[in-house]
């Protein structure tokens, strides 16, 4: 519990941090920060993850499908809620990605409690990015108006979705960049969550922070409460091995990604609505994914 709240509280802070320096910035200023994220330095950090260790094909086959059957049942689940959400599309799509989305920082500080799975959480992180990114993508770029095409176009010259496939490419391929580059890239991957952390917190409506509505409500629980209860029992039914089921579990019980905000913001979403998920699933998890690692060990 100590390492995952370790990360936790610092990253409450850091969306603190932003709500303090929100009036010292302009909106437009904020909106840059968002394209220099989105442009720039989560695709460092994307790629930086699912390139940085060997995959193992092997296990490729079995983590790859149990994340993606992950992120389809959120995608699933969250449409549950379209009644609830925003009645635009546009704006409920900014928000129904925090269904699916999953935070790569904790993803592998919380997978160090249920034994040595690093490797298996890089496997599952490289395969959940590209699909996480298209389901993404394609809701927001559908909220836009655009058709079939166009939607495809932009998946494609999206930064993210050709982050995750090149990062997984080096990683299938067992070879590594020139250290000169990978420190770069690394530099620049480094700087992606905080920076988006504190326009998470300049952004998001503070107000609602505590009070749970029946679509923040039910979105968080999906994220934190209902995928792992679902992955655990399809894991169990299933006979994984202890680290493939840990994993998986862990994985599914993430509270959702900064990415989530950064999207909204680019494609013209409403924000305020994701950077509250954001923050509401990031502070919950704080008792929910201690739980869930306390179960599985």
């Amino acid at each position: 519990m100590i390492p995952i709240l370790s990360v936790l509280i610092p990253t409450m802070g850091v969306i603190t941090l932003g709500r303090v320096f929100r009036e010292r910035l302009s909106v437009d200023a904020w909106r840059g920060i968002d394209r220099l994220n989105f442009e720039l330095l989560f695709p460092c950090l994307i790629f930086s993850a699912a390139a940085s260790r060997p995959i193992s094909l092997d296990d490729a086959a079995v983590i790859g499908a149990g994340v993606w059957i992950i992120l389809a049942l959120g995608l699933c689940l969250g449409w549950l809620l379209r009644p609830f959400g925003p009645e635009k599309f546009l704006d409920f799509a900014g928000a129904w990605q925090t269904a699916w989305r999953f935070n790569t920082a904790i993803a592998f500080v919380a997978v160090s409690a249920v034994g040595d799975a690093a490797t298996l959480m890089s496997v599952a992180v490289g395969f959940a990015v590209p699909l996480a990114n298209v389901f993404a993508i394609s809701a927001l770029s559908r909220g836009s108006g655009l058709g079939p095409l166009g939607i495809l176009g932009r998946i494609v010259r999206n930064p993210f979705f050709i982050a995750s496939v090149s990062g997984m490419l080096v990683g299938a391929s067992g070879l590594s960049l020139p250290a000169v580059v990978q420190q770069g890239v690394d530099y620049l991957a480094g700087a992606a969550i905080p920076i988006a952390l504190m326009a998470v917190g300049a952004t998001m409506d503070w107000g609602a922070l505590v009070k749970l509505n029946r679509f923040t409500g039910g979105i968080t629980a999906i994220k934190l409460v209902i995928l792992p209860a679902l992955t655990w029992a399809g894991v169990i039914l299933a006979g994984l091995p202890p680290a493939q089921a840990n994993v998986l579990v862990v994985f599914s019980a993430l509270p959702t990604a900064s990415a989530a905000h950064v999207l909204a913001s680019v494609y013209g979403a409403e924000r305020r609505l994701p950077a509250t998920l954001i923050a509401q699933s990031t502070l919950l998890s704080a008792a929910t994914l201690p739980l869930w690692i306390y179960f599985l060990t």
